[in-house]
């Protein structure tokens, strides 16, 4: 959400409103509305997804939607831990069975019915919480740790619409969202650093190549730069690759949508490589063709 409607909405179903809660059925169409008005490196579900868990899939989108946005559009640190804390208190209020919220309506239905935990949502506003305070990681051991809290909730989370969750398959669908974590912040280092103030790039591999915060504002890509970038482009496909036996461990229905997401993630990968690393000038991005063409492979093939 654009600022100005995030500030509407907050008026809407913030602290202190005195809106009754939604019906079911209104909280689950306004949770499906906010996915579908979001575009990002993919939809949020696919044609191939079974039509029965299409909505669980938008109510847990909404939910992250709604966190990161107030982690991230309110342009004031302060404030957003306020709410963020305002967050976290309607999500212990869904699932104490008197939701608030109609994101919380329509998510107290799917965490009901496939019996999920707080847990992962919880880690999910942890890591926007942490957002606020932490824009520079040392090194990859802090990085990945912030991942485990801002990523991998999401594939535990599909795990469980998908009734796949144990312990064989958590480090898997780890892998593969931390990876896509990594390409998205591999994407982005110039609008991260210039939009909200935060560097991913550990410092220590930052060190290792001779870049300075300095080198990043200038927004020039050198051969060091693009050494640094390659070597990080190398670590995400790893944890990508490393988690393509989970697509042969869930349901069939889960088997396409799982594999896009890693091809998806991979084409980013090759996207920065294919502009030589040089991210800091512009940003690599998929097209509508590109993702025609991923899901085409997706369909026709098991591998890349």
């Amino acid at each position: 959400m654009a600022i100005s409607a995030l500030e509407d909405e907050l008026k809407r179903f913030g602290p202190g409103s005195t809106s009754e809660p939604m019906s079911v059925v209104n909280a689950q169409a306004y949770c499906k509305q906010l996915a579908l008005s979001h575009y990002e490196n993919f939809p949020v579900v696919t044609r191939l997804l079974p039509k029965y868990i299409v909505q669980d899939f938008y109510n847990i989108y909404a939910f992250c939607r709604w966190a990161d946005d107030l982690g991230d559009e309110l342009g004031d640190r302060d404030r957003a831990l306020q709410y963020l804390g305002w967050w976290r208190d309607e999500l212990a209020a869904c699932y104490a069975d008197s939701p608030r919220h109609p994101v919380m309506v329509a998510l107290k239905e799917t965490v009901r019915a496939y019996e999920i935990p707080s847990k992962p949502f919880e880690d999910l506003i942890s890591a926007f919480e942490q957002d606020q305070t932490i824009t520079r990681y040392n090194d990859f051991d802090q990085l990945h740790d912030y991942c485990k809290r801002s990523a991998d909730p999401v594939g535990r989370l599909v795990l469980y619409l998908a009734r796949s969750a144990n312990d064989l398959n958590f480090p898997l669908s780890d892998s593969i969202c931390t990876g896509l974590q990594l390409a998205n912040f591999w994407q982005d280092v110039a609008r991260d650093y210039q939009k909200i103030d935060r560097i991913y790039l550990p410092k220590s591999s930052m060190d290792q190549f001779g870049i300075t915060e300095a080198d990043i504002a200038k927004g020039i890509s050198t051969p060091s730069f693009r050494e640094l970038l390659a070597m990080e482009v190398r670590r995400a496909r790893r944890f990508l690759e490393t988690g393509w036996p989970l697509v042969d461990n869930v349901p069939k229905d889960f088997r396409f949508d799982i594999s896009l997401f890693i091809r998806g993630g991979l084409a980013i990968l090759d996207k920065i490589e294919k502009h030589n690393f040089a991210v800091l000038e512009s940003r690599p991005k998929l097209s509508k063709y590109d993702f025609l063409k991923l899901s085409m492979q997706t369909m026709w093939s098991k591998r890349p």
